[in-house]
Protein backbone atom coordinates (compact mmCIF):
# COMPACT_ATOMS: atom_id res chain seq x y z
CA UNK A 1 0.00 0.00 0.00
CA UNK A 2 1.49 3.34 -1.06
CA UNK A 3 2.22 5.84 1.67
CA UNK A 4 0.34 9.12 1.63
CA UNK A 5 2.62 12.05 0.94
CA UNK A 6 1.62 15.68 1.27
CA UNK A 7 1.55 17.76 -1.90
CA UNK A 8 4.18 20.39 -1.13
CA UNK A 9 2.97 22.56 -3.98
CA UNK A 10 -0.31 22.95 -2.09
CA UNK A 11 1.40 23.87 1.20
CA UNK A 12 0.87 27.64 0.75
CA UNK A 13 -2.85 27.01 0.29
CA UNK A 14 -3.01 24.85 3.42
CA UNK A 15 -1.21 27.50 5.46
CA UNK A 16 -3.44 30.30 4.17
CA UNK A 17 -6.57 28.31 4.90
CA UNK A 18 -5.25 27.72 8.41
CA UNK A 19 -4.64 31.45 8.77
CA UNK A 20 -8.14 32.19 7.49
CA UNK A 21 -9.63 29.80 10.03
CA UNK A 22 -7.60 31.01 13.02
CA UNK A 23 -7.13 34.77 12.53
CA UNK A 24 -10.76 35.80 13.16
CA UNK A 25 -10.67 33.83 16.43
CA UNK A 26 -7.38 35.25 17.77
CA UNK A 27 -7.38 38.46 19.83
CA UNK A 28 -6.06 41.24 17.61
CA UNK A 29 -3.16 42.18 19.86
CA UNK A 30 -1.93 38.59 20.02
CA UNK A 31 -2.42 38.06 16.29
CA UNK A 32 -0.45 41.14 15.28
CA UNK A 33 2.37 40.24 17.66
CA UNK A 34 2.50 36.61 16.47
CA UNK A 35 2.38 37.34 12.75
CA UNK A 36 4.86 40.21 13.12
CA UNK A 37 7.28 37.96 14.99
CA UNK A 38 7.01 35.16 12.41
CA UNK A 39 7.80 37.55 9.56
CA UNK A 40 10.66 39.13 11.51
CA UNK A 41 12.33 35.71 11.41
CA UNK A 42 12.20 35.91 7.63
CA UNK A 43 14.19 39.14 7.83
CA UNK A 44 17.06 37.08 9.23
CA UNK A 45 16.73 33.85 7.29
CA UNK A 46 14.47 34.48 4.29
CA UNK A 47 15.77 34.59 0.70
CA UNK A 48 14.08 37.93 -0.09
CA UNK A 49 16.19 40.03 2.30
CA UNK A 50 18.79 41.07 -0.33
CA UNK A 51 16.01 42.50 -2.52
CA UNK A 52 14.48 44.35 0.44
CA UNK A 53 17.93 45.68 1.40
CA UNK A 54 18.53 46.98 -2.12
CA UNK A 55 15.08 48.57 -2.34
CA UNK A 56 15.56 50.32 0.98
CA UNK A 57 18.95 51.62 -0.14
CA UNK A 58 17.35 53.32 -3.15
CA UNK A 59 14.59 54.86 -1.04
CA UNK A 60 16.82 56.14 1.78
CA UNK A 61 19.68 57.21 -0.46
CA UNK A 62 23.41 56.36 -0.45
CA UNK A 63 24.17 58.42 2.66
CA UNK A 64 21.74 56.61 4.96
CA UNK A 65 23.54 54.88 7.86
CA UNK A 66 23.63 51.10 7.74
CA UNK A 67 21.76 50.95 11.05
CA UNK A 68 18.92 53.01 9.57
CA UNK A 69 18.71 50.75 6.52
CA UNK A 70 18.54 47.65 8.69
CA UNK A 71 15.90 49.14 10.98
CA UNK A 72 13.70 50.03 7.99
CA UNK A 73 14.21 46.61 6.37
CA UNK A 74 13.28 44.78 9.56
CA UNK A 75 10.29 47.10 10.03
CA UNK A 76 9.08 46.12 6.55
CA UNK A 77 8.97 42.47 7.57
CA UNK A 78 7.10 43.21 10.78
CA UNK A 79 4.62 45.34 8.85
CA UNK A 80 4.04 42.58 6.32
CA UNK A 81 3.39 40.07 9.09
CA UNK A 82 0.70 42.34 10.49
CA UNK A 83 -0.66 42.80 6.97
CA UNK A 84 -1.12 39.05 6.58
CA UNK A 85 -3.01 38.89 9.84
CA UNK A 86 -5.34 41.51 8.37
CA UNK A 87 -5.65 39.59 5.09
CA UNK A 88 -7.22 36.75 7.07
CA UNK A 89 -9.02 38.89 9.66
CA UNK A 90 -10.62 41.77 7.76
CA UNK A 91 -12.97 39.70 5.54
CA UNK A 92 -14.62 38.30 8.70
CA UNK A 93 -15.35 41.73 10.20
CA UNK A 94 -18.61 43.57 9.74
CA UNK A 95 -18.82 46.69 7.60
CA UNK A 96 -19.44 48.71 10.77
CA UNK A 97 -16.29 47.33 12.40
CA UNK A 98 -14.24 48.03 9.25
CA UNK A 99 -15.38 51.65 9.32
CA UNK A 100 -14.34 51.89 12.98
CA UNK A 101 -10.85 50.55 12.24
CA UNK A 102 -10.22 52.40 8.97
CA UNK A 103 -10.43 56.17 8.68
CA UNK A 104 -10.77 57.38 5.09
CA UNK A 105 -9.58 60.89 4.24
CA UNK A 106 -10.15 62.51 0.87
CA UNK A 107 -13.38 60.80 -0.16
CA UNK A 108 -14.37 64.06 -1.81
CA UNK A 109 -11.62 63.43 -4.38
CA UNK A 110 -13.03 60.00 -5.18
CA UNK A 111 -16.57 61.36 -5.43
CA UNK A 112 -15.40 64.14 -7.75
CA UNK A 113 -13.67 61.58 -9.99
CA UNK A 114 -16.78 59.37 -10.11
CA UNK A 115 -18.89 62.41 -10.97
CA UNK A 116 -16.99 62.67 -14.26
CA UNK A 117 -18.64 59.40 -15.30
CA UNK A 118 -15.65 57.82 -17.03
CA UNK A 119 -14.76 55.24 -14.40
CA UNK A 120 -12.03 55.54 -11.78
CA UNK A 121 -8.71 53.72 -11.53
CA UNK A 122 -7.47 53.77 -7.95
CA UNK A 123 -3.69 53.42 -8.10
CA UNK A 124 -2.00 52.25 -4.94
CA UNK A 125 1.30 50.70 -3.92
CA UNK A 126 2.43 47.94 -1.59
CA UNK A 127 2.49 50.52 1.18
CA UNK A 128 0.86 49.70 4.48
CA UNK A 129 -1.84 47.29 3.41
CA UNK A 130 -2.82 46.98 -0.25
CA UNK A 131 -5.96 45.08 0.83
CA UNK A 132 -7.40 47.69 3.14
CA UNK A 133 -8.53 50.44 0.70
CA UNK A 134 -10.80 47.97 -1.11
CA UNK A 135 -12.38 46.78 2.16
CA UNK A 136 -12.76 50.33 3.46
CA UNK A 137 -14.39 51.63 0.28
CA UNK A 138 -16.59 48.56 -0.27
CA UNK A 139 -17.85 48.83 3.32
CA UNK A 140 -18.96 52.37 2.44
CA UNK A 141 -20.86 51.20 -0.61
CA UNK A 142 -18.40 51.96 -3.41
CA UNK A 143 -18.34 49.39 -6.26
CA UNK A 144 -14.85 47.87 -6.47
CA UNK A 145 -13.09 45.63 -8.96
CA UNK A 146 -9.68 44.53 -7.63
CA UNK A 147 -6.99 43.26 -9.98
CA UNK A 148 -5.02 40.57 -8.16
CA UNK A 149 -1.78 38.76 -8.90
CA UNK A 150 -2.50 35.29 -10.29
CA UNK A 151 -0.94 33.33 -7.46
CA UNK A 152 0.30 29.78 -7.80
CA UNK A 153 -0.89 27.12 -7.22
CA UNK A 154 -4.35 27.77 -8.61
CA UNK A 155 -5.97 26.67 -5.36
CA UNK A 156 -4.13 29.48 -3.56
CA UNK A 157 -5.36 32.06 -6.06
CA UNK A 158 -8.94 30.83 -5.72
CA UNK A 159 -8.82 30.94 -1.92
CA UNK A 160 -7.26 34.40 -1.73
CA UNK A 161 -9.70 35.72 -4.34
CA UNK A 162 -12.53 34.29 -2.23
CA UNK A 163 -11.23 36.11 0.85
CA UNK A 164 -10.86 39.40 -0.99
CA UNK A 165 -14.28 39.11 -2.59
CA UNK A 166 -16.33 38.53 0.55
CA UNK A 167 -17.40 42.20 0.83
CA UNK A 168 -18.86 42.26 -2.66
CA UNK A 169 -15.50 43.13 -4.24
CA UNK A 170 -15.08 41.67 -7.73
CA UNK A 171 -11.64 40.08 -8.10
CA UNK A 172 -9.97 39.36 -11.45
CA UNK A 173 -6.46 38.00 -12.18
CA UNK A 174 -3.81 40.43 -13.41
CA UNK A 175 -3.01 38.14 -16.34
CA UNK A 176 -6.64 37.60 -17.33
CA UNK A 177 -8.75 39.14 -20.05
CA UNK A 178 -9.28 42.89 -19.89
CA UNK A 179 -12.98 42.61 -20.70
CA UNK A 180 -14.04 42.78 -17.03
CA UNK A 181 -11.92 45.86 -16.42
CA UNK A 182 -13.25 47.71 -19.46
CA UNK A 183 -16.79 46.77 -18.51
CA UNK A 184 -16.30 48.06 -14.95
CA UNK A 185 -14.89 51.38 -16.13
CA UNK A 186 -17.66 51.81 -18.67
CA UNK A 187 -20.16 51.31 -15.83
CA UNK A 188 -18.36 54.07 -13.87
CA UNK A 189 -17.04 51.68 -11.25
CA UNK A 190 -13.71 51.71 -9.41
CA UNK A 191 -10.83 49.50 -10.55
CA UNK A 192 -7.88 48.97 -8.19
CA UNK A 193 -4.31 48.59 -9.52
CA UNK A 194 -0.80 49.02 -8.15
CA UNK A 195 2.04 51.11 -9.52
CA UNK A 196 5.08 49.52 -7.88
CA UNK A 197 5.15 45.85 -8.89
CA UNK A 198 4.82 44.18 -12.27
CA UNK A 199 3.32 40.71 -11.84
CA UNK A 200 2.69 39.97 -15.52
CA UNK A 201 6.17 40.69 -16.96
CA UNK A 202 4.66 43.34 -19.20
CA UNK A 203 6.02 46.44 -17.50
CA UNK A 204 8.43 49.14 -18.61
CA UNK A 205 11.54 50.89 -17.37
CA UNK A 206 10.69 54.17 -15.65
CA UNK A 207 12.50 56.59 -13.36
CA UNK A 208 11.78 55.84 -9.71
CA UNK A 209 13.66 57.53 -6.89
CA UNK A 210 16.08 58.90 -9.47
CA UNK A 211 17.08 55.57 -11.03
CA UNK A 212 15.67 53.29 -13.79
CA UNK A 213 13.27 50.73 -12.34
CA UNK A 214 11.06 47.98 -13.77
CA UNK A 215 7.44 48.96 -13.09
CA UNK A 216 3.93 48.22 -14.36
CA UNK A 217 2.24 50.65 -16.73
CA UNK A 218 -1.21 49.02 -16.96
CA UNK A 219 -3.00 51.78 -15.04
CA UNK A 220 -1.50 54.42 -17.37
CA UNK A 221 -2.37 52.41 -20.48
CA UNK A 222 -5.96 52.04 -19.28
CA UNK A 223 -6.31 55.73 -18.47
CA UNK A 224 -4.92 56.71 -21.86
CA UNK A 225 -7.16 54.27 -23.70
CA UNK A 226 -10.46 54.70 -21.82
CA UNK A 227 -10.29 58.23 -20.40
CA UNK A 228 -10.81 56.85 -16.89
CA UNK A 229 -9.69 59.08 -14.03
CA UNK A 230 -6.59 58.09 -12.04
CA UNK A 231 -6.81 58.56 -8.27
CA UNK A 232 -3.79 57.67 -6.07
CA UNK A 233 -4.80 56.03 -2.78
CA UNK A 234 -2.82 54.52 0.10
CA UNK A 235 -3.64 52.70 3.36
CA UNK A 236 -1.19 53.55 6.14
CA UNK A 237 -0.88 51.49 9.30
CA UNK A 238 -1.06 53.43 12.55
CA UNK A 239 0.90 52.48 15.68
CA UNK A 240 -2.25 50.90 17.18
CA UNK A 241 -2.74 48.79 14.01
CA UNK A 242 -5.75 50.76 12.83
CA UNK A 243 -5.53 52.36 9.37
CA UNK A 244 -5.77 55.69 7.67
CA UNK A 245 -6.68 55.53 3.99
CA UNK A 246 -5.64 58.65 2.11
CA UNK A 247 -7.30 59.43 -1.21
CA UNK A 248 -5.27 61.92 -3.23
CA UNK A 249 -6.69 64.42 -5.75
CA UNK A 250 -7.33 62.96 -9.22
CA UNK A 251 -4.52 63.12 -11.77
CA UNK A 252 -5.25 65.79 -14.38
CA UNK A 253 -5.96 64.48 -17.90
CA UNK A 254 -2.92 64.10 -20.14
CA UNK A 255 -2.19 67.20 -22.22
CA UNK A 256 -2.53 66.96 -25.97
CA UNK A 257 -0.50 66.39 -27.98
CA UNK A 258 1.90 64.29 -25.97
CA UNK A 259 2.68 60.76 -24.76
CA UNK A 260 -0.20 60.10 -22.36
CA UNK A 261 1.18 56.87 -20.85
CA UNK A 262 4.50 58.38 -19.77
CA UNK A 263 2.67 61.46 -18.46
CA UNK A 264 0.33 59.39 -16.30
CA UNK A 265 3.15 57.22 -15.00
CA UNK A 266 5.22 60.26 -14.08
CA UNK A 267 2.33 61.90 -12.23
CA UNK A 268 1.46 58.76 -10.26
CA UNK A 269 5.03 57.71 -9.46
CA UNK A 270 5.86 61.11 -7.98
CA UNK A 271 2.98 60.66 -5.51
CA UNK A 272 4.08 57.09 -4.75
CA UNK A 273 7.64 58.30 -4.10
CA UNK A 274 6.37 60.91 -1.66
CA UNK A 275 4.42 58.39 0.38
CA UNK A 276 7.18 55.76 0.41
CA UNK A 277 9.68 58.43 1.50
CA UNK A 278 7.43 59.31 4.44
CA UNK A 279 6.72 55.69 5.44
CA UNK A 280 9.62 53.55 4.15
CA UNK A 281 9.15 50.88 6.83
CA UNK A 282 5.66 50.22 5.44
CA UNK A 283 6.75 49.65 1.83
CA UNK A 284 6.36 45.86 1.81
CA UNK A 285 8.17 45.16 -1.45
CA UNK A 286 10.06 41.85 -1.48
CA UNK A 287 10.99 41.75 -5.17
CA UNK A 288 13.91 43.65 -6.72
CA UNK A 289 12.65 46.89 -8.27
CA UNK A 290 15.89 48.39 -9.55
CA UNK A 291 17.92 45.25 -10.38
CA UNK A 292 16.64 45.15 -13.94
CA UNK A 293 18.51 41.98 -14.87
CA UNK A 294 16.61 40.10 -12.15
CA UNK A 295 13.18 41.10 -13.45
CA UNK A 296 13.70 40.13 -17.06
CA UNK A 297 15.06 43.34 -18.60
Amino acid sequence: MAKWRPDLDELPTYLCRLGGALAPRIPARLGYALFGWLWSLAARYGPAFPAVWDNVAHVLGPDAPRERRRAVAEGIYRCQGRNYFDVFRLPALSDARIMELVTVRGLEHLDAALALGRGVIIVSAHLGSVETPAHALAARGYPILAVMEHLKPESLYRYMAELRGRRGIEVVPADGLLRSIFRALKANRIVGLVADRDTTESGVVAEFFGAPAWLPDGYAQLAARTGATLVPCFALRRPDDSYEVRVEPPVAPAPEPGPAVSYYMGQVLRVVERYISLYPEQWVMFQPVWKLGEVGF
